[in-house]
């Protein structure tokens, strides 16, 4: 589940993902990853390049000088980017989500956030602290703009404020990806009681948005009397590209977790047999079609089970082998993770399944007992069914 939002102060990702290339991790915030991408690296030069003009301005005879403090101002800025998506995480772990990193990335910065919010005061919550937090920087830092002297800090605290402020108000506005949009969200969402209706309206929103962004270079002259150049073209362009895809990307995916309730891992179940972990495998074979299970998992001599059968490791056994190989050696040990209760159902099965990816799972029932083996093949058959229908 990840939808992106904030641009270009930060977003958020509702799904545990691998680390993408060219992500290093920098540190950490209140047990929680922060990570940084290549990419920023390239902002972070813009930033300087465009500020070291300003700076000579302010101070003359810097010569490279210039180029380093346009980078200094760079990191205070993306600072406090960290500070708005620490804020999400923080509020978001409070709220008993968990929470696996932070990234700082070329438009602003990204919290990754296991699950989806269960309640709408949540969504409000998490979303809404992320600006406030923006403004609040920018509102300290408007207030040390007008007692620090004139000169670079003075310069560089102007900048602050300023960027805080209108990184706050921005993201604001009522679409997605935007924090705003996740306002709008959960307010519709508590008035219809509709999670994915409310997602799709704040959608809409964000598709308003982008395309009222793109108009802007074409109002910028009639209106300020300012002529738009190439640059203000390319990040307005790329900026409504973002939003634009960012909203539609969680207006698909609120289509999408509509049907997951639908997905149970009960009725999915293959039936079990339970076998001792040194029977041939041959045997093993023998007794599950004679038995008709779907599947094989090995318990020790308590009855605890020890591993799973994997179907394609058996394919894959020479038959004449067979009865010379214990079951053991094609089971797949049970690990944390691998062992799911037989009750999972919707998006809690997708996560459970996205966090640990194997090609079977035990279920279990509350005391205990097996109930039988659940095959990720079968629940991506099941769900591709669902979304046709």
């Amino acid at each position: 589940m990840s939808d992106p939002s904030d641009p270009p102060a930060g977003d958020r990702h509702e799904a545990r993902s691998p680390r993408a290339p060219g992500t290093f991790r920098i540190g950490s915030i209140a047990g929680i990853d922060v990570l940084i991408t290549s990419s920023w690296f390239i902002v972070a030069l813009l930033i300087a390049v465009t500020f070291a003009p300003r700076i000579e301005a302010e101070q003359a005879g810097l010569g490279i000088l210039k180029y380093v403090a346009g980078f200094v101002v760079a990191i205070v800025l993306y600072l406090s980017v960290l500070l708005h998506e620490a804020s999400h995480a923080v509020v978001a772990k409070r709220l008993g989500y968990g929470v696996t990193s932070i990234t700082l990335h070329f438009l602003g910065g990204m919290t990754e956030i296991d699950g989806q919010s269960r309640r709408p005061r949540h969504e409000f919550w998490i979303a809404v602290v992320g600006p406030l937090t923006s403004i609040a920087i920018g509102a300290a830092a408007l207030g040390l703009w007008f007692v620090v002297p004139d000169g670079l800090v003075h310069l560089a605290i102007g900048y602050l404020a300023g960027a805080n402020l209108l990184i706050g108000v921005l993201n604001l506005i009522p679409g997605l990806p935007l924090d705003g949009g996740r306002v709008l969200k959960s307010a519709v969402w508590g008035a219809s009681g509709n999670q994915h209706r409310a997602t799709v309206v704040a959608g809409w929103g964000g598709r308003l948005t982008a395309l009222a962004l793109l108009t802007w270079p074409l109002v910028m002259e009639p209106l300020f009397g300012v002529e738009p150049t190439l640059l203000d073209v390319v990040l307005v362009f790329i900026l409504g590209l973002f939003l634009w895809t960012g909203a539609t990307a969680a207006m698909a995916h609120a289509r999408i977790r509509e049907r997951l309730p639908a997905l149970a891992a009960r009725p999915l179940a293959r039936r079990t047999l339970t076998v001792p972990s040194d029977l041939p495998l041959s045997e093993a074979v023998r007794q599950a079609q004679e038995a008709q299970a779907g599947s094989i998992v090995t318990v020790a001599p308590d009855g605890r089970p020890l591993g799973i059968v994997s179907e394609a490791a058996v394919t894959a056994m020479p038959e004449e082998r067979r009865p010379w190989v214990p079951v053991s050696t094609v089971a797949r040990a049970i690990e944390d993770g691998l062992t799911l209760p037989a009750t999972v159902a919707g998006e809690d099965l997708v996560l459970a399944i996205s966090r640990r990816p194997a090609e079977e799972y035990l279920l279990v029932e509350a005391d205990g007992r097996i109930y039988g083996v659940l095959a990720t093949a079968d629940v991506d058959r099941a769900f591709r069914d669902n979304a046709s229908r």
